[in-house]
């Protein structure tokens, strides 16, 4: 793929600080690090557009034994059964629970779905990660 030169003018002390987090990272030059940083914003700024189509995982760590946790997580699954790809359990102690949902669709539900599973009562904790289906 052919690419284009530009150049990017740094004050000294933040590229001496950009320098050492690149290094950190395994970044071989400074042009990869630079474009994966505008990837990155670019694939954030299309994600917030509430009709994207966007795919990712939801993972979350509930106390089955809190407040019917289970039940309305399922409910809340086959509501959303159209952007569920795949779900799967992990029984982390005798109370504990890891869920993981492969899900995928426009942001806007994406996003409906993981803050109503997270606002459950039961749920210790969740976290949606998503990327945009199309660059």
């Amino acid at each position: 793929m052919p690419v284009e030169r530009v150049g990017v003018s740094f004050e000294p002390e933040l590229l001496n600080k950009f320098d050492i987090l690149i290094k950190k990272k395994g970044y071989t030059n400074r042009s990869e690090a630079i474009r994966d940083l505008v990837r990155k914003e670019i694939i954030e700024s299309g994600i917030k557009e509430e009709e994207s189509e966007v795919i990712g995982t939801l993972t979350i760590i509930y106390d089955h034994d809190i407040g019917n946790v289970t039940d309305k997580l399922l409910h809340l699954q086959h509501h959303h059964h159209e952007e569920i790809i795949f779900t799967t359990h992990i029984h982390v102690d005798d109370r504990t629970c890891l869920e993981i949902v492969v899900i995928r669709g426009r942001s806007s539900r994406v996003k409906k779905f993981s803050e109503n599973v997270k606002a459950l009562k039961g749920v210790k904790h969740g976290q949606l990660v998503v990327t945009k289906t199309s660059f």
